[in-house]
């Protein structure tokens, strides 16, 4: 039998035969045999159906974001360790020597426990390797009374990163341990890293809210200088993805107190600009971009965004406390910065660099410069480094700022890398 849908030669040629009609819903067309219609393949129902329940779950996922239990969890993945089933209280899990590190707590203004790590510099643990093998393993009950801490606090040359790590994980997730040698490699007996488990991470108690995390910093900041003694001038800020935040935030605050501090520097790698901004573009382990069909649609994107309470504004921050700077009399009140990003960072794109980067140069300025500016300046200064990347620097009245862009490095591999250890150096060599 012939297709009833063919209009073909042969099926007009003969003047006793006509066209079947077209079923049609038209109410003039009568009653409709189930004959006339064909079932939809199963397979097209089941596309059709995962289509939507894709559709579905995704518009629940939008409205959970206005949740703020959450959007805190998607924020900070605070509850993916990452390192199951391992005790962050025993760091030679990750490749350091037996007593390298001093696990201890620290308590913040609202009651909040936070677990840190005292790294020790490879140099000035073998010169000490007898006293430190001898010590008891674990968290110090009291960190002054041991030695790593005594090295930190009765050395005049010991210089201090206060080290701020991005979301998810603990003190001993992925490239973070490898990260914390490459703090010290420019200078093995001088530089000791301190880090902290945010609260509600790892170990620390509380959960995670932006204040609470600055309060975080706060606390580790006043313990390095009241505690171990250690001034503004002999300390460097580190912070990578979240962290970078973190130092922002922290840096603009103690900048902003009746009594100002000033760091001899801040390392930022990997930023991201605000939280408005990464929303439209972050990607989950740098390939799925979860809130692209979002994105599409500027407003709707501005409406979620206003549900969201963790707004981290890093360019605005950043620029702020540049501006401060520039405005304060005193003749040491200096600053030191480097952002440094790959261009093969799939996670946050090395464009909010460039508008991190941006705000600072452009608080620097009396006037300020636009976007499009300092781009072609770039452009004209930057020194060129091969598959190594490129960086430009601004000499500003009171200060230095520094953008360097590597061609690898992905999210996080980056932190370990040479790049981060000369970039820790310098600013510690400062005039701060």
């Amino acid at each position: 039998m012939g297709n009833p849908w063919d209009i073909s030669q042969n099926s007009v040629s003969s003047s006793t035969k006509s066209l079947d009609p077209i079923p049609c819903f038209s109410p003039l067309a009568g009653s409709i045999s189930k004959h006339d219609f064909r079932p939809i393949p199963a397979v097209l129902l089941s596309g059709i159906y995962g289509l939507l329940a894709l559709i579905t779950t995704y518009i629940l996922f939008l409205a959970a974001l206005t949740i703020p239990a959450f959007q805190n969890q998607i924020i900070y993945l605070n509850r993916v360790t990452l390192t199951w089933f391992q005790d962050v209280s025993v760091p030679e899990q990750w490749g350091f020597l037996h007593n390298q590190v001093t696990p201890f707590t620290l308590l913040t203004r609202d009651g909040i426990t936070l677990h840190a790590w005292h790294i020790l510099p490879l140099g000035l643990y073998q010169q000490n390797e007898q006293q430190l093998l001898a010590e008891p393993a674990g968290i110090a009950p009291d960190i002054t009374a041991r030695r790593g801490f005594q090295l930190l606090r009765e050395d005049p040359a010991a210089l201090l990163v206060l080290y701020f790590h991005g979301a998810a994980g603990t003190l001993g997730s992925g490239w973070r341990p490898p990260s914390y040698r490459a703090m010290s490699a420019a200078a093995p007996d001088r530089i000791h890293t301190v880090a902290i488990d945010y609260r509600g991470f790892g170990s620390s108690s509380g959960a995670p809210s932006e204040d609470g995390l600055l309060t975080d910093a706060i606390t580790l900041a006043e313990w390095a200088m009241e505690h171990a003694g250690i001034p503004p001038s002999r300390i460097v800020l580190f912070g990578q993805s979240l962290g970078v935040a973190v130092c922002i935030s922290l840096a603009q605050h103690m900048a902003a107190q009746a009594a100002p501090t000033l760091f001899s520097g801040m390392v930022l790698v990997a930023p991201f600009a605000d939280v408005e901004l990464l929303t439209a573009t972050y990607r989950v382990g740098g390939v799925l971009p979860v809130l692209d069909p979002v994105a599409r649609f500027p407003r709707l994107l501005a409406l979620l965004n206003t549900f969201i309470r963790s707004k981290w504004r890093s360019k605005n921050k950043i620029a702020d406390f540049v501006r401060r700077c520039e405005n304060m009399a005193a003749e040491r009140a200096r600053y030191h910065i480097t952002v440094i990003h790959a261009e093969d960072d799939y996670d946050i794109p090395w464009s909010h660099s460039e508008l991190i980067f941006w705000h600072a140069v452009n608080a620097s300025l009396p006037t300020g410069i636009s976007y499009e500016e300092l781009q072609r300046e770039k452009r004209e200064s930057r020194k060129v480094l091969g598959d190594g990347g490129w960086l430009v620097e601004r000499q500003t009245k009171k200060g230095v700022l520094r953008q360097e862009i590597a061609k690898y490095g992905l999210h996080d591999r980056i932190m370990s890398y040479p790049i981060v250890s000369l970039a820790v150096l310098r600013a510690f060599q400062s005039d701060c």
